[in-house]
C-alpha cells in the first residue's frame, strides 16, 4: 500500500510543478487531505516553525526593498561586475551567492541577472555560462545563510543531537563557496564560444539581438541616504542574529539558559529590523505589501506548507518501513543521502521543504551528522527543471539564445554547473565536516 501513497505524493508533486508558482503549495495541502480521507494516514506536523522564519525575514528584506535598499545592493554588485569583466563568470556567481548570502533568498539574483547577460555579450562572452552559474549559486546559498530557514531549521535537528549552528555555518559556509568557484571553473569551458554558435549568428543575421551599450552602463536609480540606512540596519540585525547564536551555542555558554530561543531570535530581530527600517527610513507600512520580494516570500511560504506537510505526512506514516529500507543502505553509504535529497529538492523545489520532509528522517534512521551536513548541499537541486524564477529570467535576460532550453527539457545550460557544484559541495562538507564535526 505504500507505493501507492508514494504515487500520490509523486502525483501530487507533479501536478503542483505543472501549476507553478505558488501551485505545488496548493497541491500539496491537496495532497495531504487524498492521503488522510483515502488512505487514512494521519497528517504530519505543519512546518510552522520554517513559514515563521521565512516570513520574519522576507518582511525585513521587503521593508529593505521599499527604502530602495536592494537597489543600493544592486548599484554595488554592478560595480564589481563592470569591474573585472572578462573575469565575468567568476564573478557573477561570487556577487549572487553573497547576495543570497546576506539575504537568506536567492530570489536576490533576479535584479543582477540582466547586468550578468549585458556584460557578457559585450565581452563576447557566451553568456550562458556566467547566467547559469550565477543561478545556481543563488541557489546554494541558502545553504549557507545564516537566516534562511533551510539553516535554521537544520541546525536546530543537530542541536538535539549535539552539533549546533555555528558549526552548521562554518562547514557549509567554505565548502559550499569553494564548490560554486569550482563549478564555474569547469562552466568557463562549457558550449561554444559566443562568436562560433550558429545559433547566435543566425538570431545576429535576422536582427534579433540588441547590441550591448559600449560602456556597459543599465539604466541607473538613484541611491538615497535611506537606501543606505536600510541596508546597515538590515545588516545590523544580521550581526545581531550571529552574535545572539553564538552566546547561546552550548560549546560557548554564554548565555545558558536563554529566555529567547534562536529560532524565536531570528524572527523577532528580523521583526525589529523591519520595524526600524520603515520608521528611520520613511517607508509606507503598507506599500511594502506590494514589494515583489514580499510577495516571492509569501508565495514561498504556500509552497513550504503544502510540500512539507504532504512529505511529512508519507514519511511520518512510514518510518518502520524506510527504517528497514533505508537505514543499513544508509549507514554503509552515506553519501547516498545526497542523492536522496538532490531527486527530492528537484520535485519539492524548496530548500527548506526539502529539509523539512527529509532531514529529522535521515537523522532517525541513523545517519551520522558528518553525512547530513555534508549531504545539505544537495537540497538545492532546484534547478533540474528550468523553471524556477531565476531561471526563466536568465533565459529571458540572454537575447543571443545561449541559455536555452533544448528539445528534452532537461539539456539546459544550468545541469551541468548545478550538479558539479553540488557534488564539489558534497565532497568539500565532508572534508571541513571531518575537521570541525
Amino acid at each position: 500500500m505504500w507505493i501507492v501513497e508514494l504515487l500520490i505524493v509523486l502525483l501530487f508533486i507533479w501536478v503542483g510543478a505543472r501549476m507553478g508558482s505558488i501551485g505545488i503549495g496548493f497541491a500539496g495541502g491537496f495532497g495531504v487531505l487524498v492521503l488522510g480521507v483515502v488512505f487514512g494516514l494521519k497528517p504530519g506536523s505543519i512546518p510552522v516553525d520554517v513559514i515563521l522564519i521565512i516570513m520574519g525575514v522576507i518582511s525585513a528584506i521587503a521593508a529593505m526593498q521599499e527604502a530602495g535598499g536592494l537597489d543600493y545592493l544592486v548599484h554595488i554588485a554592478t560595480k564589481v561586475l563592470k569591474s573585472k569583466p572578462k573575469y565575468i563568470t567568476f564573478l557573477a556567481p561570487m556577487v549572487t551567492y553573497s547576495m543570497t548570502l546576506f539575504a537568506g533568498s536567492g530570489l536576490t539574483a533576479l535584479s543582477t541577472l540582466p547586468v550578468i547577460a549585458e556584460v557578457a555579450k559585450r565581452e563576447g562572452i557566451r553568456p550562458s555560462r556566467p547566467l547559469s552559474i550565477a543561478a545556481v549559486a543563488s541557489q546554494i546559498g541558502i545553504t549557507a545563510s545564516p537566516i534562511s530557514a533551510a539553516v535554521v531549521f537544520f541546525s536546530g535537528e543537530l542541536e538535539k543531537i549535539g552539533f549546533d549552528y555555528i558549526q552548521l555555518l562554518m562547514v557549509s559556509i567554505p565548502s559550499s563557496f569553494l564548490a560554486v568557484m569550482l563549478a564555474a571553473f569547469v562552466t568557463n569551458f562549457l558550449g561554444k564560444d559566443l562568436k562560433d554558435d550558429p545559433y547566435y549568428q543566425e538570431r545576429l543575421a535576422k536582427g534579433l539581438i540588441k547590441e550591448a551599450s559600449a560602456t556597459g552602463e543599465s539604466e541607473a536609480r538613484e541611491i538615497t541616504p535611506q537606501a543606505k540606512r536600510s541596508v546597515l540596519i538590515f545588516g545590523l540585525s544580521i550581526v545581531c542574529v550571529l552574535s545572539y547564536a553564538v552566546a547561546i551555542s552550548p560549546s560557548v555558554g554564554l548565555v545558558r539558559e536563554p529566555v529567547i530561543g534562536r529560532d524565536h531570535a531570528i524572527i523577532t530581530f528580523m521583526l525589529a529590523a523591519a520595524t526600524l527600517i520603515t520608521l528611520s527610513c520613511k517607508v509606507e507600512a503598507k506599500n511594502i505589501l506590494n514589494a515583489s520580494t514580499f510577495k516571492s516570500g509569501m508565495s514561498a511560504c504556500i509552497c513550504v506548507l503544502g510540500v512539507a506537510w504532504l512529505g511529512t505526512t508519507f514519511v511520518a506514516a512510514h518510518l518502520e518501513e524506510i527504517n528497514v529500507f533505508a537505514g543499513n543502505l544508509l549507514e554503509s553509504k552515506p553519501w547516498l543521502l545526497a542523492v536522496v535529497l538532490f531527486f527530492a529538492s528537484m520535485l519539492l523545489y524548496s530548500q527548506a521543504a526539502t529539509t523539512k520532509a527529509l532531514m529529522p528522517a535521515a537523522l532517525a534512521l541513523g545517519v551520522t551528522p558528518l553525512a547530513a551536513v555534508a549531504a545539505f548541499p544537495a537540497v538545492s537541486a532546484l534547478f533540474v527543471l528550468p523553471t524556477y524564477p531565476t531561471l526563466l529570467a536568465a533565459i529571458e535576460f540572454d537575447d543571443t539564445g545561449s541559455t536555452r532550453v533544448g528539445k528534452y527539457v532537461f539539456d539546459h545550460p544550468f545541469l551541468i554547473p548545478g550538479t558539479c557544484t553540488i557534488v564539489f559541495a558534497v565532497i568539500l562538507g565532508f572534508v571541513f565536516g571531518g575537521l570541525i564535526l
